[in-house]
């Protein structure tokens, strides 16, 4: 007999949900479903069933558990089931994984092969997507997340809603009890992401059916007794009902006789205290050591490793082996599968019984023996010891020590980008240190909650805390120290947009170190402020973030900062980019070298793409944008990757290469959004939108614009290019002129609302060559804007020397013109859009101006716009041909017959259908005969040809007939 139940009880509609679900995993149907309910209300039982059921489909099973009892550890239960597939043996070739193998080592370090710095949890949580669907199909358990830590449950709820094409099922069991879990998991199910599951107590009959199952009986077998006493004093809870069963069995009150189970004496059992007394009655078997080690255990959780039972307790191998089988007959624990020389209690409210038994004084000492055993054992107290050991030094009174090591733990929660981990127990550690300690120990704990606070967005509660800073002054607290607390408030207001009071936090941190800072502080300090001046209202916030990004980057050195060093360098190259482009390689190039000494992967990666971002401004290439993305993926740099990716899309679209630029930007865009990287998703819109518009596509441009808005585009840096590179090129292709000089103003404004450090939006070019056009800019004006660096990168080059064909055309300056065209084509070479746009417009100037080879530029126009759709465009420029008195080129049925550069000559359908034949050497009377026309009409399309082609006679254009079409030879 035992007193577990072998089957499930009264599940039997779970069982169908969850059974369909794995067979939906196997075909590559992922889903969610989340089991709630109370304590001992059968969750755990029924994800042991599923995990058999999957095991039998050969499904990988993973499992993690979280825990009410002991410290609250990032990612624990993640941790805890991928962990497995370092044990099984069989782990996956995670070299499929490319860089996300890398942010998987925040929750399996031997993954890890690169440093990690601050990535976002979104970026882990694709990490473990992938991950589990290189494994799939399997079964991923997570139990008792009731009070699992922030990052956990964003990482759950990134999984649930994006599992629909992964072989994975994701069963989550928690308490009913309302929290952070059961939102996340009510709100999942609510828009369809899972299926909830809530567990309900058993009624009468299913608590006997449960009962005779035990005790391998039939219902009706069960002393009627039995059956009423458990089902009114378990309340239908199983868990409760399993526990007093073997409390009665055990207790000589229920026997096996011949005749079945009989009742011996009466049957008095109060509940809860039933369960502790249960419980309690188990351990006391196990003798005072036995007790002593369980006791033990509890204050460490519902996990427990033998090391340290060994030891608090002192006990060798054998009697701690010895105590925890007996422990393991009286069905109070078990061993841990996953982990070998780990036990676990068999359900949490076993651990919290035993807790209960324990007076505070005994608790306390308990948990001081066993936090001294704990840094005996792991003294620099890695991964989650370090909580665990905070946990136990507060139960033990030990109040300091325990916000230290909070404080510690909070630091590594945040250096780990768990931010709001990072935040609860810097806070908690805040809450107990706030009297009665050291000033110093105060300020570093608050040092490392403001930032914690400014990454998790609680903006508001940082500054409620900025109170604390004078009252920490108060008390005795060092200038220099506040100082730093202000500078860490100017961060986190610069992170929230307030500009103003990060403002105001400068100017107390300089008024407390006063004119002789260190350049420890002063870099710091300058870092910030430079960021903070960059963005403000003031004309010339550029050349003073400039100069205070100077000086941080020259105290930083002197004071080995090179993370601040590298922000900083990395900072001055942007700004430079508009003046020199080779000063601003040479800031990239210094901050690359120090990463790259201080073992900055990172901050190496960003200025590897942004060396590589000014060889692409400058000339066009994207081969060293496509190694700088290698490096990003291999170092698990993922933001910096799909910032490479979305630069490739929009030089996909600048090249013309729209089917190219639709694939990239979709996946970019995809994955942008996934990982919430919203000035990347900006990006890929406003690139979507510069696709739509450069093929005449307006309401795609406006869809486009649109979504870019709602998303909060409003105030970035990409806004500017939406009107000045997207809408004003639709315009042009409507033939709007109007229209675009509208919206080139309309960027020019925004760049001068919103500090940018893009140069494509058409300052630098398109608004040159529209000026130019349009009378309103001179020589003059033109050489002052054409001084700066951005106007030579090959994209504005372009326009900027349309531009100046048109202006020195206008002067009478007929050669410098053409030679201006000449550079204008040759800069525009891979920007088929921009070449023939531009010799379009510039055409038209050449006509009313009478220079340079207006007809040549207006057909080879005609002829690109005519075959991309410009209908407009196209239209206009044989509207100017006929002006200037040109053949025009007849666009019937069969034009597209006529090989482009034909077609670019002018040649007509029915020149070509002449030409073709010439190929076979025929006479105008054959020719003639075969087209059904007169050999006169033949003569005149001959001589015609003769002209278009410049060829010197028939005999030299049948030659090129020849070349051009053999084939067709008769």
């Amino acid at each position: 007999m035992q007193t577990r139940a072998p089957v499930v009880v009264g599940r039997d509609d779970e069982l169908r949900v969850l059974d369909q679900a794995l067979a939906d995993a196997a075909a590559r149907r992922g889903r969610a479903v989340f089991l709630v309910g109370e304590p001992g209300i059968g969750k755990t039982r029924l994800a042991r069933v599923t995990a058999g059921s999957a095991f039998d489909r050969g499904m990988r099973v993973l499992r993690g558990r979280g825990s009410t009892i002991g410290p609250m550890v990032p990612f624990r239960p993640l941790a805890e089931a991928l962990m497995s597939l370092l044990r099984g043996g069989d782990a996956p070739d995670l070299c499929e994984l490319g860089p996300y193998r890398s942010a998987l080592g925040r929750l399996v370090p031997e993954w890890g092969d690169e440093p990690r710095e601050n990535q976002s949890v979104v970026v882990l949580a694709e990490a473990v997507l992938r991950l589990l669907a290189l494994v799939g199909p399997c079964l991923l358990v997570l139990e008792d997340l009731h009070d699992a830590d922030a990052e956990t449950l964003a990482v759950i709820d990134y999984l649930v809603d994006n599992l629909e094409q992964v072989p994975v099922v994701l069963l989550v069991t928690t308490r009913a009890d309302a929290g952070p879990a059961l939102d996340v998991v009510r709100l999942a199910a609510q828009r369809g992401a899972g299926v909830l599951l809530e567990l309900h107590r058993l009624d009468e009959p299913l608590v006997r059916r449960m009962v005779a199952s035990c005790l391998e009986v039939t219902s009706e077998e069960v002393p009627d007794a039995v059956a009423e006493r458990l089902w009114a004093d378990s309340a239908g809870i199983p868990f409760v009902v399993e526990e007093m069963l073997h409390g009665l069995v055990s207790g000589g009150l229920l026997v096996r006789g011949p005749g079945g189970w009989r009742v011996l004496g009466e049957l008095r059992i109060d509940v809860p205290t039933a369960l502790v007394r249960a419980i309690a009655h188990r351990t006391d078997r196990l003798g005072p050591q036995g007790r002593e080690l369980l006791s033990v255990a509890a204050v460490l959780g519902h996990r427990f490793p033998l090391s340290v039972l060994r030891e608090v307790t002192g006990m060798d191998d054998r009697a701690l082996l010895s105590h925890l089988h007996a422990g393991v007959a009286a069905q109070l624990v078990t061993p841990d599968e996953p982990v070998p020389d780990w036990y676990a209690f068999r359900h949490p409210l076993t651990a919290e019984a035993l807790l209960a038994q324990l007076t505070p004084t005994h608790r306390a000492e308990v948990s001081r023996r066993t936090a001294d055993a704990v840094l005996r054992l792991h003294p620099e107290l890695p991964g989650e010891w370090c909580p665990l050991v905070a946990s136990l030094r507060l139960d033990a009174g030990q109040t300091a020590e325990a916000g230290q090591l909070l404080a510690e733990a909070g630091r590594r929660a945040l250096a780990d980008g768990a931010a709001g981990s990072a935040v609860r127990l810097l806070d908690h550690a805040h809450r107990l240190l706030a009297s009665g300690v050291d000033v110093e120990i105060r300020a570093d704990v608050l040092r490392s909650l403001l930032p914690a606070l400014g990454e998790a967005g609680q903006f508001e509660r940082a500054f409620a805390l900025a109170d604390t800073v004078a009252e920490l002054g108060k008390a005795g607290l060092a200038p220099v120290r506040r100082a730093e607390l202000h500078t860490v408030l100017a961060r986190v207001a610069w992170l929230s947009g307030r500009l103003a009071d990060g403002q105001a936090q400068v100017d107390a941190a300089r008024a407390l170190l006063g004119p002789d800072a260190d350049d420890t502080h002063l870099a710091r300090v300058d870092a910030v402020a430079a960021f903070l001046t960059l963005e403000a209202q003031r004309p010339d916030r550029i050349s003073s973030a400039e100069a205070l990004a100077r000086r941080a980057a020259e105290a930083a050195s002197r004071a080995s900062l090179p993370e601040v060093a590298c922000e900083a360098l990395q900072l001055l190259g942007i700004l430079a980019r508009d003046r020199d482009l080779g000063e601003a390689a040479g800031h990239f190039l210094r901050a690359r070298q120090l990463a790259e000494e201080n073992r900055l992967p990172i901050h190496r990666t960003y200025a590897v793409v942004r060396l590589a971002g000014i060889d692409w401004l400058a000339d066009g290439s994207v081969a060293e944008l496509v190694e700088a993305r290698e490096e990003a993926l291999r170092v698990g740099a993922i933001t910096v990757a799909y910032n490479v990716d979305a630069i490739l899309g929009l030089d996909a679209v600048l090249r013309g290469e729209y089917a190219v630029a639709e694939e990239k930007l979709a996946v970019c865009g995809e994955g942008t959004r996934r990982l919430q990287l919203k000035p990347m998703t900006l990006y890929v819109l406003m690139a979507q939108a510069t696709a739509a518009a450069h093929q005449g596509k307006r309401s795609e441009v406006d869809s486009a614009v649109a979504r870019f808005h709602e998303l909060g585009g409003i105030g970035s840096q990409e806004r500017p290019l939406c009107f000045g590179l997207a809408r004003a090129f639709c315009a042009l292709l409507e033939e709007d002129r109007e229209l675009a000089e509208q919206d080139v103003a309309r960027a020019m404004a925004y760049e001068a609302e919103t500090p940018t450090t893009f140069h494509l939006s058409g300052t630098h070019g398109l608004r040159l060559l529209l000026g130019a056009l349009s009378g309103a800019l001179g020589l003059e004006a033109f050489t002052e804007i054409t001084r700066s660096a951005a106007a030579g990168m090959r994209w504005n080059r372009v326009f900027g020397r349309f531009a100046l064909a048109v202006l020195l055309g206008r002067a009478g300056r007929e050669e410098e013109a053409a030679v201006a065209v000449r550079e204008a084509r040759e800069a525009a070479a891979i920007y088929p859009l921009a070449r023939f746009l531009g010799l379009r417009l510039v055409a038209e100037a050449a006509v009313r101006d009478g220079w340079g080879e207006p007809v040549a530029w207006l057909r080879g126009a005609e002829e690109y716009f005519h075959s991309t759709g410009g209908t407009a465009v196209a239209s206009a420029c044989r509207g100017l041909l006929r002006q200037v008195g040109a053949s025009v080129p007849q666009r019937r049925t069969g034009s597209d017959q006529v090989p482009r550069e034909l077609r670019a000559l002018g040649v007509t359908v029915r020149e070509f259908e002449v030409l073709r034949l010439l190929a076979g050497r025929l006479g105008n009377k054959a020719i003639a005969t075969r087209l059904h026309i007169s050999p006169r009409t033949v003569e005149k399309h001959v001589a015609s040809l003769i002209t278009k082609t410049s060829r010197p006679d028939r005999e030299s254009l049948s030659t090129l007939a020849a070349d051009l079409a053999p084939s067709d030879r008769p």
